[in-house]
């Protein structure tokens, strides 16, 4: 039997369990809280993140790191973007060449501008590791843990991530492939600081026209991003790129969705993030991309707008008044 340890036990870890054990798998959840863990292992609940989904019998949880990752293979990552680095140091003695390393959060590490995977290499000791795989897409936990049909793309090395394509690999979930990291880290990224503008066009009132507009011209700023990064165009266009901010831009699940919508009816960040019991990735990602974007010339009107609005406390109305009245310019550009 296949054994896997998840490190994170919020909605999106929760759920990617699911997924495993119902294939069978021993699979162990790991959750920073003792008496979080302990909760969740005893009530078979997670009562906090995923309320009214039973956990079956081989999805264990635990809050011990000891020794947690002797003998597996596969260890998924599945906490804040912002806190993976302290996360990876604590289990870095662990890690052998062996293992292969999924990470499923999506973000840009703010203090240093580094993708995820890159944070993943600066911090496991003595060795580069190339058994990294992102796992990333339209896949809102709540959809994905009472089985209702998703896709996702695993990015890597091929092999890697073909192994790890045929692990999460159900009929109710369908893993893709695509060996551009860079390009499917942006994509995963941006999208989220792309939603937040599209819950602030909802706060506001506008209607599906603003947020077609705002998802089209979206996908222009994360394009423009991700090549000159070195990512590969086409990647956008994927379930990555224009499949995640489609879901996230327009579903009630998206917590980013969400605390742009907040913003957009007045509300402040720091009123808005002190109300939410889970993360919102798009809020400290939106400051990193708006950081590289002008250190690197890229023109990113959308994400500027949602920075300042967030950062500077910026009219809301003013912003969008603002990039309508931007200078002409062709479509294509």
């Amino acid at each position: 039997m296949k054994k896997v340890v998840i490190i994170g036990s919020g909605s999106w870890g929760t759920a990617l369990g699911l997924v495993l054990a119902g294939k069978g798998y021993d699979v162990t959840l790991w959750e920073y809280n003792k008496q979080q863990a302990e909760n969740i292992q005893n009530s078979r609940e997670n009562t906090r993140y995923l309320p009214g989904v039973k956990l079956p019998n081989n999805l264990n949880i635990t809050s011990e790191s000891k020794d947690l990752l002797k003998d597996v293979r596969y260890v998924i990552f599945s906490v804040p973007s912002q806190v993976l680095r302290t996360v990876i140091r604590q289990f870095s003695p662990q890690i052998t060449e062996e293992m292969i390393l999924v990470n499923t959060a999506k973000g840009i590490e703010v203090s240093t501008g580094m993708r995820l995977s890159e944070v993943i290499k600066d911090e496991i000791i003595g060795k580069y590791h190339k058994n990294i795989v992102i796992l990333s897409g339209p896949t809102h936990a709540e959809e994905v843990s009472i089985g209702l049909p998703t896709t996702i793309v695993a990015a890597g090395k091929k092999d890697k991530a073909a192994e790890i394509q045929e692990l999460f690999n159900t009929k109710d979930f369908r893993v893709y492939l695509n060996e551009d990291i860079i390009g499917v880290e942006i994509g995963a990224a941006v999208k989220n600081c792309l939603a937040i503008g599209a819950g602030i066009a909802d706060g506001i009132g506008f209607g599906d026209n603003t947020k077609a507009a705002l998802i089209t011209r979206g996908i222009a700023e994360m394009t423009r991003f991700g090549k000159a990064l070195g990512a590969d165009e086409r990647t956008f266009s994927g379930l990555s790129g224009i499949g995640d901010l489609i879901v996230t831009c327009a579903s009630k699940h998206s917590r980013n969705r969400y605390v742009g919508e907040c913003l957009g009816r007045g509300q402040t960040i720091h009123e808005i993030l002190k109300s939410m019991t889970m993360v919102a990735e798009g809020v400290p990602t939106v400051k990193a991309v708006y950081e590289q974007a002008q250190s690197l010339n890229i023109s990113m009107p959308i994400v500027e707008a949602t920075y300042n609005i967030i950062y500077n406390n910026a009219d809301a109305r003013e912003m969008v008044e603002e990039l309508m009245k931007r200078e002409l310019k062709e479509e294509f550009y």
